[in-house]
């Protein structure tokens, strides 16, 4: 009787737990994964079973993490990395897995520091194309009051274009960390020289340069500068060099030599442009890509980094780290100690002549100026 209902249970399925929970199989875990300084264990177990992560300790196995299988049984707990050799179970429904060995990941080397580069006068030492370094040879950052007079002079009486220039606070001031050249009518004290035609000019501009106190032969030559925005022609600002002639006989221009490292024009208003006069005949005019650029975009308004590196065999001048122009002539007039002028001008012939009339004060800035050799 006795073994005739145990048939019939089973038969209907009623003794299936007893049977279910004797062979039910243990949790597996797999092989830890490490992953930086994650230690991800996954595995398998009965289908929403609650899953706890072991590691053994000196006095018995010691839980650490806990999980419930997915309705695939698949459960995943996440640890630091152990910092010694460690060995790892998970326990599920009273049942325990094989124990996983894990040893700790080497703690990486330390990396070392960037060596900072080197620093002088002009900031950052700059790599020399071709090898080696440049040297800082000449660095004004405009942050007095005042003019240095070892260095600049200020031109005075001299006529350009629409304008002359006269050393006045009007015309030429450092302030506010920047020089300052500005253009602006005459007033009743600036007396502008007679022209030929007995006239004088109406107005009146700013213009410093190195003349007779310093120059360099070769070498890298940078300004940070800001041309004022304006809606009319007739401004016209320059970061240029031309010969020292304590050093060299000063033959006629343009033979003679000059670098116009920017010339900024209103007429064209995003636009830098370079020019380098070194022949007799000026090279015949200006040509895009021998001696002049005319797609070296530097809109008026914003402050832009002008540079001319210089050699005996070729002179590369670029806008805001940008090449504008090369020129591998090798001319003999670029031969020789130059100095360096900054000018804020009115333009009196050309598409950017000046008409006259009223005219707002315009100023170019000059943030700073880095010479290296």
């Amino acid at each position: 009787m006795t073994v005739l209902v145990m048939m019939c249970l089973v038969a209907w399925g009623l003794a299936a737990p007893a049977a279910a929970a004797g062979g039910r199989k243990a949790p597996a875990l797999d092989k830890p994964r490490q992953g930086g300084t994650s230690l991800v264990f996954t595995g398998q177990a009965r289908p929403r079973a609650s899953v706890r992560l072991q590691v053994r300790a000196r006095t018995g196995w010691k839980a650490v993490g806990r999980d419930r299988a997915s309705r695939r049984g698949t459960f995943r707990i996440t640890l630091g990395t152990p910092t010694r050799p460690r060995h790892y179970r998970v326990v599920s429904e009273g049942r325990t897995s094989r124990a996983r060995a894990v040893e700790p990941v080497p703690a990486a080397a330390p990396t070392a520091a960037a060596k900072p580069k080197p620093t002088d006068a002009c900031g950052t030492v700059l790599d020399r194309p071709g090898g080696g370094s440049y040297q800082c040879s000449f660095v004004d950052q405009f942050d007095g009051a005042a003019l240095d007079e070892r260095f600049w002079h200020v031109m005075d009486g001299t006529s350009t274009g629409a304008a002359c220039m006269v050393d006045t606070p009007q015309t030429v001031a450092v302030s506010g960390g920047s020089l300052r050249l500005t253009a602006r009518p005459a007033a009743r004290a600036d007396q502008c020289p007679l022209r030929k035609d007995g006239t004088r000019a109406s107005y009146v501009t700013g213009s410093v340069n190195t003349f007779w106190k310093w120059s360099q032969q070769y070498g890298r030559f940078e300004a940070r500068m800001k041309s004022q925005a304006v809606s009319f022609a007739g401004p016209q600002e320059a970061f240029w060099l031309w010969p020292d002639t304590r050093y060299s006989s000063d033959t006629t221009w343009p033979a003679s030599g000059e670098i116009d490292i920017v010339e900024n024009y209103a007429a064209y208003p995003h636009l830098a442009i370079p020019f380098l006069h070194y022949t007799w005949n000026d090279n015949g005019g200006a040509k895009h890509g021998l001696n002049t650029a005319w797609d070296c975009l530097a809109p008026r308004g914003q402050w832009h980094t002008y540079a001319l590196e210089w050699t005996a065999e070729r002179l590369t001048i670029s806008v805001d780290g940008k090449t504008c122009l090369t020129n591998t002539a090798g001319a003999t007039s670029f031969r020789k100690r130059f100095i360096m002028s900054f000018s804020q001008l009115l333009s009196g012939s050309g598409v950017n002549t000046f008409l006259g009339g009223a005219l707002p004060p315009t100023t170019l800035e000059v943030d700073y100026v880095k010479v290296w050799k």
